[in-house]
């Protein structure tokens, strides 16, 4: 296939549903016009902000540190019986939080991808109510010069080029325009609600909603900022010393990331400047220091590393460690998995050093499943699905909150909860009133773990990418892809894997759960901007590998 286009800025989601599709990968050929990276000043020191030389008198408020991974796979932690190649990499950070506290068990994600899912996250409401729907990323493909399939590929992508003219004003003008797609600024999020309750708040990493004014970190809420505003970035310059680097030729998105994306952080919105050393060590030092610097104040840290999304990178150090996995692609990125979680082990030993752990509510959860992309199998097991998929491994994420004397260590909670609900979480940890004036989808989940509540936290949830949409109600979960004329209706107490369709089995349950989808889908509003794209994501197996006309599939739109 020859595609001819131009990809100005960060396209990594509309690459995505153009490239997932691809099987016969010889004959595929993308000619890409690079983006000219932005100008990177060395390296400078960030001096946090100073809190009070003591505390305050009296009880405290809790802090409250939220680590959000970027595409982990439900497996690739040793809590879930898994860790990367079957145990070869423990986890044993990431897992402390839930043995210390409590596991979500049946934790969804806000979307099955990136930016959509940290929307809701930040909102503690569905991004469609609010028309941030599909990935912000610049028009990548402005124009379609032609193409040509070759007759292996079973299923194509289609771009959408009479879109276009309903895109945003200035938003098809270069990689900049990606900044006009953004959560509109009237969206109250979680950092807005801690300020006022004398919090110091602080991101660290991945932004990814927006980076027009009005909508940067350091706009909405957020006292200090560091980090990225688009949806990824290198760890290393490609061709450091301590880069293990792993490529994918069958992934549009890679042969973009690599020459395109630039090693650079901005503070506060300064000139973009270079890390320190690996991204996910150097966020984690910067974050242990702010942690100090801020030990005599209640404080709100969203720690929000692009690890593990692709560039498969690795530090040299975590890859040499782990010779027993042969593998180069699946060691790099088990390697990458090691260095998350041992930078995770640092935050909690800070909290520990700065006697603040115990009055510390720990969230840790992933923005979505793992991405199939990267074409290792395993790592959403046993749930079928990656990333940008409705199946349980695009949304079924670890989700873990620790908080001591609150959340008793090693509970296991068994019902369906949402991203949405860490909006209202925390904002009754911290003593906040939520706003009034919108519908908040997400609940404080503090009383149901502690049995102060009873019954489910839902009885539905709900989650939609243009025709492609959702619904779980109680343990039933329906698919539609109104595109293929598809539905797919699971029974998750019996199937939690989903592989038994009961769609013509039960057309009863079919039509009745239809109904619901529909009627929560009449709540929700226009997206802001329309999908461009839509391309098929293959379910049972990642991509690298041929398409068989039996696959199962669903089309995603973005």
């Amino acid at each position: 296939m020859k595609i001819v286009a131009w990809l100005g800025g960060f396209a990594v989601v509309v690459a995505a549903a153009l490239g997932l599709a691809y099987l016969n990968r010889e004959a595929i050929f993308i000619m890409v016009a690079h983006a000219q990276l932005p100008h990177v000043a060395p390296n400078h020191e960030v001096v946090w902000q100073q809190g009070p030389a003591a505390p305050p008198p009296g009880k405290r408020l809790p802090n409250i540190v939220f680590i959000l991974a970027d595409d982990m796979g439900y497996n690739d932690i040793s809590f879930n019986g898994g860790g990367v190649v079957g145990g070869a990499v423990p986890t044993p950070n990431i897992d402390s939080i839930g043995h210390d506290g409590v596991a979500f068990v049946n934790g969804y994600d806000g979307n099955a991808t990136c930016a959509p899912s940290r929307a809701a996250i930040m909102t503690g409401r569905y991004a469609t109510r609010f028309g941030f729907e599909f990935t912000p990323a610049p028009v990548a493909f402005e124009k379609m010069v032609g193409t040509q399939y070759d007759q292996d590929d079973i299923v194509m992508p289609h771009f959408f080029g009479d879109r276009l003219k309903d895109m945003p004003p200035g938003s098809t003008k270069g990689g900049a325009g990606a900044n006009m797609l953004a959560v509109p600024t009237s969206e109250i999020m979680i950092p807005k609600l801690l300020q006022a309750q004398g919090y110091h708040t602080m991101h660290f990493g991945k932004w990814h909603l927006g980076a027009a004014p009005g909508t940067r970190p350091e706009e909405k809420g957020f006292d200090e900022s560091l980090g990225f505003m688009a949806g990824a970035s290198m760890y290393l310059p490609e061709k450091d010393p301590n880069a293990e680097n792993s490529k994918q030729p069958w992934d549009p998105i890679d042969r973009f990331l690599w020459p395109n994306l630039p090693y650079a952080v901005q503070y506060n919105g300064s000139p973009m400047f270079a890390p320190r050393g690996y991204m996910t060590d150097y966020l984690a030092d910067e974050a242990v220091k702010a942690i100090g610097a801020n030990r005599n104040r209640p404080f709100f840290i969203y720690f929000t590393p692009n690890a593990i999304h692709t560039p498969l990178q690795a530090e040299k150090a975590d890859y040499d460690a782990l010779p027993q996995i042969k593998d180069h692609r699946l060691r790099v990125y088990a390697a990458m998995v090691r260095n998350l979680d041992r930078n995770v082990g640092r935050l909690l030993q800070a909290l520990k050093d700065n006697g603040l752990d115990k009055n510390t509510l720990v969230i840790f959860t992933s923005d979505n499943g793992g991405a199939g992309y990267i074409g290792l199998p395993n790592i959403n097991k046993p749930y079928r699905g990656w990333k940008a998929t409705f199946f349980e491994g695009g949304i079924h994420s670890p989700f873990f909150m620790r908080w001591p004397g609150v959340f008793t260590a090693g509970s296991r909670y068994p019902y369906p909860v949402g991203h949405v609900d860490i909006f209202a979480t925390t904002a009754a940890a911290a003593g906040a009133k939520l706003p009034t004036d919108r519908k908040i989808d997400g609940v404080d989940l503090a009383p149901y773990v502690t049995g102060k509540a009873t019954g489910r936290p839902h009885q539905t949830l709900f989650w939609r990418s243009g025709q492609y949409k959702v619904i779980l109600d109680g343990d039933w979960k329906l698919q539609s892809s109104e595109a293929q004329h598809r539905v797919w209706l699971y029974d998750l107490a019996s199937d939690p894997t989903e592989q038994t369709n009961l769609a013509g089995a039960q057309p009863d349950k079919t039509k009745a759960m239809l109904a619901l989808l529909a009627s929560q889908d009449k709540e929700m509003v226009k997206p802001i901007w329309p999908s461009l794209l839509q391309g098929p994501i293959f379910v049972d197996h990642p991509s690298g590998q041929p398409q068989k006309k039996r696959d199962d599939y669903i089309l995603w739109d973005n």
